[in-house]
């Protein structure tokens, strides 16, 4: 069986929903330092190491 599974592929994607929650977790408090949380979550979810395939060794 092949698995499917949707990822967002971007990072603005992952910002978005972050941003998103941030907003609404701001309307229930009125404080806006909630937004600016959201964005660095979602920033942290999207993160990714680089691949680096071709590993040279240096002398």
């Amino acid at each position: 069986m092949n698995a499917i599974t949707y990822k967002l592929k971007n990072s603005g994607g992952w910002i978005g929903v972050g941003t998103a929650i941030g907003a609404a977790v701001f309307s229930a408090t009125n404080e806006s330092t909630w937004i600016a949380i959201g964005v660095v979550f979602g920033a942290a979810l999207s993160w990714k190491k680089p691949k680096n395939k071709n590993k040279q060794a240096t002398p």
